[in-house]
């Protein structure tokens, strides 16, 4: 809802500012001078339209990676702990039951505790903590049959797995676009709306429709790349989905 209400004020603000700034220029620009240089303003604006949609769509194309990876990162993570819970299932007490208590304690840890700082960019040491803990546990099975020693080779891989796809995830929580990108972004956009200007028409009014509806699809394309610009914040999110059910899924 945040989300919604603060894209529609920066889209009415936007609005407001270029069909205020395209008012302005038809009062002090006489109209006869802008339609002498039309041929040369419209060669420029061509090549500038389609660097700035380029960068733009890069933007785009970029962010969507990085949102769909942060998903596969952690639904990776959540199937590997689940995994591990379940292989303990075959070892005796209490090895058993350090191994399935500490998996469940990292599962409710992650929804209850790191997954709201992960909001703020944050990462919870006692997370870590809880991981370094389930991973000693893991070692010190003790196989004494082929089968455990096959499960516990495989649990084995499940913690690397887990480890792994911690350590991208932690990584993923500080990415983002960097800020000479958003100069570059936010610059193209102003200018590639503000040529707009240059593009004399008999009526305002018509004008002013075609600007203001270059502005929305720009801002539009600009919210979308800012909302998914990081994954675990916001209300467009990767969310703790995988590990609440993972949990609710040892519980039973």
């Amino acid at each position: 809802m945040v989300t919604i209400l603060s894209g529609a004020l920066i889209l009415l603000a936007a609005l407001m500012l270029s069909i205020g700034g395209l008012a302005l220029v038809y009062r002090l620009v006489p109209v006869s001078l802008l339609q002498a240089h039309y041929g040369a303003t419209g060669a420029i604006y061509a090549a500038l339209y389609v660097m700035f949609g380029i960068s733009l769509g890069f933007a785009l194309f970029l962010v969507w990676q990085q949102f769909e990876a942060a998903r596969l990162t952690v639904d990776a993570e959540a199937a590997a702990l689940q995994r591990i819970y379940w292989q303990a299932e075959n070892f005796p007490d209490p090895q058993r039951s350090n191994v399935q208590e500490l998996a469940v304690s990292y599962a409710r840890g992650e929804v209850q505790e790191e997954w709201p700082l992960m909001g703020k960019g944050q990462i919870s040491p006692h997370a870590e903590q809880r991981a370094q803990q389930l991973a000693r546990a893991v070692r010190e099975l003790s196989p004494k049959t082929t089968v455990q020693s096959e499960l516990y080779a495989d649990a084995l891989g499940r913690l690397d797995v887990l480890r792994e796809n911690r350590a991208l995830r932690t990584t993923e929580v500080r990415e983002g676009i960097p800020s000479v990108v958003w100069v570059v972004l936010l610059s193209g956009a102003v200018i590639t709306v503000g040529f707009t200007y240059l593009f004399a028409m008999r009526s305002f009014k018509l004008h002013a429709v075609a600007t203001g509806a270059l502005t929305v699809v720009v801002v539009l394309l600009l919210f979308t790349v800012g909302v998914l610009n990081h994954a675990y914040a916001g209300d467009v999110r990767v969310g703790p989905g995988a590990f609440e059910l993972a949990l609710k899924e040892m519980k039973q």
